[in-house]
């Protein structure tokens, strides 16, 4: 299983595909329309030389998921609003299909967003995202591809991520969870349960 966790964009992310054709969710920032994060992300991946197979999770029914990623070289999750993108992968069951594949050998890229519902719990995102935006969402538990607990952002240089939400989320659930802080431009790379941090 192989792992590749980033607060957002990483110069190795090419290289940590090793093919070109990449399914990128995505759902997590499907509240955020066309803003420039959203674009920025898009392009930073296209710019490593990356393939793009949009795949968005509300709109594709379950079988098409699971043949568009056995097709695609990695899959890449987006960043975003955690508990809008963690209700959308329940929902759809697509959680069940990207942990399966991803068990399997399929590449898993997660930016933000889709770094934290990688490992245990988006419980951590509270601080940093809003529970109301998912209603629906009962159970908080991620995708358990690892059981570290990414931190995104973690630099607070980010206007809505300051320094204090960062300590404030590290004091608050620092002592239930093993988390890992992340700034941006930073990766965890995670091969087989091997961790390896990424500048």
């Amino acid at each position: 299983m192989r792992l590749l966790l980033t607060s957002f964009q990483h110069p190795y992310m090419a290289q940590f595909i090793g093919g070109k054709r990449v399914a990128y969710i995505p759902d997590a920032a499907r509240s955020y329309g066309d803003a420039p994060f959203v674009q920025t992300e898009r392009e930073g991946l296209e710019k490593q030389g990356l393939r793009l197979v949009n795949l968005p999770l509300e709109q594709t029914d379950l079988t098409t998921v699971e043949t568009t990623l056995e097709a695609v070289d990695a899959v890449y999750i987006a960043g975003g609003e955690t508990f809008d993108l963690l209700h959308v992968l329940k929902a759809t069951g697509a959680d069940r299909v990207i942990t399966r594949l991803v068990q399997q050998g399929l590449p898993y890229i997660g930016c933000s967003a889709g770094s934290i519902v990688a490992g245990p719990t988006a419980e951590i995102a509270s601080l940093m995202d809003s529970p109301e935006i998912a209603p629906e969402l009962k159970d908080y538990t991620g995708l358990c591809l690892t059981e570290l607990a990414v931190v995104p952002h973690a630099s607070g240089s980010i206007p809505q991520f300051p320094i204090a939400v960062i300590a404030d989320t590290v004091s608050r659930y620092g002592e239930r969870w093993p988390l890992c802080l992340l700034r941006d431009g930073q990766a965890l790379y995670i091969e087989d349960g091997q961790t390896k941090l990424l500048s």
